[in-house]
This record gives C-alpha cells, structure tokens and sequence, in this order.
C-alpha cells in the first residue's frame, strides 16, 4: 500500500484530508532529525519503542522471528531440533513513510518486531510522551494519529488477506503494479522473505512473467 512521496513530516500532514494544517505553520509537538547508518538497528526485539519515525530518505525494513517446525531429514525423520527460528520480513519502508515498532509504541510493552535501516537513512523523531502530550490540545495531533492508526489496520487487513486467498504468484504481480519501488529495490532473496515464498520459487514466477 504506496503513500504519496512528502518531503517531511509537516507536507505529510498537510496532505491528510480535512486537516487545516499548511506546512508553514508550526507543529504541537517537538520534531527531531537524526540519520542512521546501514544495517544499523533502529528498535531492538524486546525493547520498548519510545519514538516514531518520517523516512526522508533511505530504506528501511521490519522483521519477527518466527518459530518454524524443524526440516525432516532425508529418511523422513526429523532431526533433533523440534522447531527452527527464522526472519519473516513484515514491512519495507521508503522515503515518505512513518514507521516504528507500532504496537510497542501505542502499548509501551517490549516490541517482538525488529527495525532496521537497509541503507543510510535520513528521519524525523517523535517522542512518545510528547506525543501523549499533544493528544491532549491539538486537533492536528489527533488528526495525524487517527490517519496512521486506520493506515497500519487497512494495511495488515490487506496483508492478511492476501496471504489466505492469493497464489504466490498473484501476490507478486499485484506487489509489481501497487508497489514497483519494492521490486526495483530490494533483492529477490528479500521479496521472497516478504511474499512468503522460496527464493527458488519467487526466481520462477519471475522468469515466467519475461
């Protein structure tokens, strides 16, 4: 689900419908800029998330372990290990987005996601607490936390969705029309992660579209 490119975080709420905000105009909340570097982690597994994040510039990426049971071996039993822990890749993000470890954020418990920055990055911060703060007077801060909450709900429906109902190779075809940045950008190894799919499988549907 692409957004519209912003250059920051004011045009970004600018953009959203019914706000009477012009980017000109001063925030309710303090914004803060800050880069991280490549392959630099930006939110830990089990650490509370206390920011939110506008991606001006760079790639970004969130993750989950998931248990998986273990392979079985050649002669059909199993090996030792019961269940195997791997990387399943939620969400790419690119310039214009928000992005955080979200439930951690809204809950203040420890985030069982993981963020990472793909490449040097370039984000404007925002505080929990001072978030919090605002919510309290600002119509512009409820307005931009309404947007970002329906926005995370429609796009985890959809995911979801997708996942019960689409091939692998529908999936694909819609991610190349919706979503080309991703397709262009990343890695087939990284798309596959996302679509839920081998590498070896993702490699085929490819090569079957050409």
């Amino acid at each position: 689900m692409p957004e519209t490119l912003h250059p920051d975080i004011r045009h970004f709420i600018a953009s959203i419908p019914e706000t009477q905000y012009h980017p000109d105009e001063a925030l309710p909340f303090p914004v803060r800029n800050k880069t991280f570097r490549k392959n630099q982690v930006i939110t830990r597994y089990g650490q509370i998330e206390r920011y939110a994040y506008f991606l001006k510039s760079g790639m970004v990426k969130i993750s989950m372990r998931v248990e998986k049971p273990a392979p079985k071996s050649t002669k059909g039993k199993s090996k030792k290990k019961e269940s195997v822990i791997i990387e399943r890749i939620l969400e790419f993000f690119f310039p214009g987005s928000f992005f955080s470890a979200y439930t951690s954020f809204l809950t203040g418990e420890a985030s069982d996601v993981e963020v990472v920055a793909l490449t040097d990055c370039e984000v404007e911060v925002l505080e929990v607490n001072e978030m919090k703060a605002s919510y309290k007077h600002s119509l512009i801060a409820n307005q931009l936390r309404a947007d970002r909450a329906e926005y995370y709900y429609k796009h985890k429906t959809r995911r979801e969705k997708e996942f019960l109902t689409l091939s692998p190779k529908v999936r694909y075809y819609q991610l190349f029309h919706s979503r080309p940045e991703m397709v262009q950008k990343l890695s087939v190894t990284q798309l596959a992660n996302y679509l839920g799919v081998a590498r070896q499988t993702l490699s085929r549907i490819r090569s079957e579209g050409e």
